[in-house]
Protein backbone atom coordinates (compact mmCIF):
# COMPACT_ATOMS: atom_id res chain seq x y z
CA UNK A 1 0.00 0.00 0.00
CA UNK A 2 1.12 3.61 -1.08
CA UNK A 3 2.05 6.23 1.85
CA UNK A 4 1.41 9.58 0.91
CA UNK A 5 2.49 13.20 1.69
CA UNK A 6 0.38 15.72 1.86
CA UNK A 7 0.65 20.28 1.77
CA UNK A 8 -0.67 22.51 3.56
CA UNK A 9 -3.85 22.48 1.65
CA UNK A 10 -4.58 18.22 1.64
CA UNK A 11 -3.09 17.40 -1.51
CA UNK A 12 -1.09 14.53 -2.25
CA UNK A 13 2.47 16.02 -3.19
CA UNK A 14 4.54 12.74 -2.95
CA UNK A 15 3.95 9.12 -2.86
CA UNK A 16 6.47 6.50 -1.07
CA UNK A 17 6.44 2.75 -1.28
CA UNK A 18 7.19 2.60 2.83
CA UNK A 19 6.22 5.08 5.49
CA UNK A 20 8.15 7.86 6.75
CA UNK A 21 8.35 11.41 8.70
CA UNK A 22 5.98 13.13 6.78
CA UNK A 23 4.39 10.22 4.59
CA UNK A 24 2.70 7.67 7.31
CA UNK A 25 -0.93 8.20 5.89
CA UNK A 26 -1.91 4.98 3.58
CA UNK A 27 -3.53 5.04 0.45
CA UNK A 28 -5.40 1.95 -0.92
CA UNK A 29 -4.51 1.98 -5.17
CA UNK A 30 -7.22 3.56 -6.48
CA UNK A 31 -7.88 6.26 -4.45
CA UNK A 32 -9.01 9.37 -5.96
CA UNK A 33 -6.16 11.35 -4.52
CA UNK A 34 -3.36 8.75 -5.95
CA UNK A 35 -5.07 8.91 -9.37
CA UNK A 36 -4.80 12.95 -9.40
CA UNK A 37 -1.37 12.94 -8.74
CA UNK A 38 -0.34 10.11 -11.23
CA UNK A 39 -2.41 12.16 -14.13
CA UNK A 40 -5.61 9.91 -14.68
CA UNK A 41 -6.89 13.26 -15.76
CA UNK A 42 -4.68 13.33 -18.30
CA UNK A 43 -5.34 9.75 -19.73
CA UNK A 44 -9.34 10.35 -19.27
CA UNK A 45 -8.68 13.44 -21.63
CA UNK A 46 -6.24 11.42 -23.94
CA UNK A 47 -9.22 7.92 -23.86
CA UNK A 48 -11.77 10.70 -25.19
CA UNK A 49 -9.59 11.73 -28.42
CA UNK A 50 -8.93 7.98 -28.22
CA UNK A 51 -12.64 7.50 -28.38
CA UNK A 52 -13.46 9.63 -31.36
CA UNK A 53 -10.21 8.31 -33.51
CA UNK A 54 -12.08 4.98 -33.27
CA UNK A 55 -15.32 6.22 -34.05
CA UNK A 56 -13.63 8.35 -36.95
CA UNK A 57 -12.07 5.34 -38.20
CA UNK A 58 -15.43 2.97 -38.08
CA UNK A 59 -17.46 5.74 -40.43
CA UNK A 60 -14.85 5.66 -42.73
CA UNK A 61 -14.86 2.17 -42.49
CA UNK A 62 -18.38 2.28 -43.22
CA UNK A 63 -18.70 4.94 -45.98
CA UNK A 64 -15.80 3.05 -47.83
CA UNK A 65 -17.69 -0.51 -47.96
CA UNK A 66 -15.25 -2.54 -45.60
CA UNK A 67 -17.32 -2.68 -42.86
CA UNK A 68 -21.38 -2.38 -42.37
CA UNK A 69 -22.86 -1.39 -39.23
CA UNK A 70 -24.82 -5.01 -38.63
CA UNK A 71 -20.96 -6.41 -38.86
CA UNK A 72 -20.63 -5.13 -35.23
CA UNK A 73 -22.06 -6.59 -32.41
CA UNK A 74 -25.44 -5.01 -30.84
CA UNK A 75 -24.03 -3.22 -28.01
CA UNK A 76 -21.20 -1.74 -30.18
CA UNK A 77 -23.59 -0.99 -32.77
CA UNK A 78 -26.04 0.82 -29.56
CA UNK A 79 -23.18 2.63 -28.58
CA UNK A 80 -21.84 3.92 -32.15
CA UNK A 81 -25.52 5.08 -32.60
CA UNK A 82 -25.87 6.99 -29.57
CA UNK A 83 -22.90 8.71 -29.82
CA UNK A 84 -22.91 10.18 -33.54
CA UNK A 85 -27.14 10.84 -31.89
CA UNK A 86 -25.44 12.97 -29.40
CA UNK A 87 -22.90 14.31 -30.94
CA UNK A 88 -25.57 15.40 -33.81
CA UNK A 89 -27.51 16.85 -31.27
CA UNK A 90 -24.85 18.72 -29.97
CA UNK A 91 -23.86 20.26 -33.39
CA UNK A 92 -27.46 21.57 -33.49
CA UNK A 93 -27.41 23.45 -30.55
CA UNK A 94 -24.66 25.03 -31.17
CA UNK A 95 -25.64 25.92 -34.96
CA UNK A 96 -28.44 27.05 -32.97
CA UNK A 97 -25.96 29.86 -30.82
CA UNK A 98 -24.28 31.73 -33.74
CA UNK A 99 -25.54 32.85 -37.00
CA UNK A 100 -23.40 31.61 -39.03
CA UNK A 101 -22.72 28.17 -37.03
CA UNK A 102 -19.61 29.01 -35.82
CA UNK A 103 -18.36 29.59 -32.27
Amino acid sequence: MPYVQRDSTGQVVAIFAQPGPGHDEPLPAGHPDLAALAGAGEFAHLDADLIRVIEDVVDVLIDRGLLRLTDLPPDAQRKLLARKGARARLREGLDLLSPNGVI
